[in-house]
């Protein structure tokens, strides 16, 4: 449901045209790689709502001024820690010490990930070892550490932010593609089980969105070009866009969507 013109809570859901989920606030939400691009979108996005985030990003002053620009806004005042997921024991102690603080959660996100370019005859093993130790292991061991709690709550919906990367055979990162694709498979293969707990499990593919680092980074004439080329709708995809999606899924509206992917990429792939 949206905001009505005449809501007695005028800035609940306040971003442009976010959607508000009653049921959402007051719950708690786990997200890695929170503190900047599509992460801090997400971390906003369920402040918004009133939920009670905890994040993660190795970028401490950003995660920090995230947190406070929120706080001022009035929401629920986010759990941050600077943590490198590669580190998967202090991946798993920050999320204990969230659920201590603020109680187990009903949602985690798998955001975290590195699109850093690289090419095939470069990689070494260490190359490899570190950039799936980001893109791709941190997703199973934050899963690992909530599932308890959201079988002491009797269920819960799990995220995971995967890629179109590799469905469009992009080039220039073998190994973040590798990794990114298993995102697929590691949420079909939990469906099941974590089913059976009323668990939901589904994954999240953005397109090409435009936050600042991939403005900064790789947004030039060409690329405005392959925009053109590539995508049915003309508009840009942006980090709320991905949020607003999310959002969903954490939602009781999506209580019977699990195992699924949703692309949200304005028709690119």
């Amino acid at each position: 449901m949206h905001r009505s013109d005449n809501s007695t809570e005028p800035t609940l859901g306040a971003a442009i045209g976010q959607a508000l989920y009653p049921e959402l606030r007051g719950r708690r939400v786990f997200v890695t790689g929170g503190g900047s691009g599509i992460g801090a979108a997400l971390v906003e996005a369920f402040a918004r709502q009133g939920a009670h985030v905890a994040f993660v990003d190795v970028a401490e002053e950003e995660g920090r001024a995230l947190v406070e620009r929120i706080a001022a806004a009035g929401w629920p005042r986010p759990w941050m820690r600077r943590c490198d997921v590669v580190d998967v024991a202090a991946l798993q102690q920050a999320i204990a010490d969230a659920a201590a603080e603020l109680g187990d959660f009903h949602v985690l996100v798998n955001n975290v990930g590195s699109d850093d370019r690289h090419r095939l005859a470069e990689v070494t093993t260490d190359d490899w070892d570190r950039r799936v130790a980001i893109n791709q292991r941190p997703a199973f061991f934050a899963i690992q550490a909530v599932v308890p709690g959201m079988q002491r709550l009797g269920g819960g919906s799990i995220v995971n932010l995967g890629s179109t990367g590799w469905q469009t055979k992009t080039g220039g990162y073998p190994v973040y593609a590798s990794a990114k694709s298993s995102v697929n498979g590691l949420t079909r293969g939990l469906a099941r089980e974590l089913g059976a707990l009323r668990i939901r499990i589904n994954v999240v593919t953005p397109g090409w969105v435009m936050t600042e680092r991939q403005v900064r980074l790789w947004l030039d004439a060409e690329g405005e070009r392959e925009l053109a080329r590539n995508q049915c709708l003309p508009d840009k995809v942006l980090p709320e866009d991905i949020a607003a999606m999310v959002l969903f899924l954490a939602s009781d509206q999506a209580r019977s969507c699990t195992a699924q992917e949703y692309v949200v990429d304005a028709g690119w792939s």
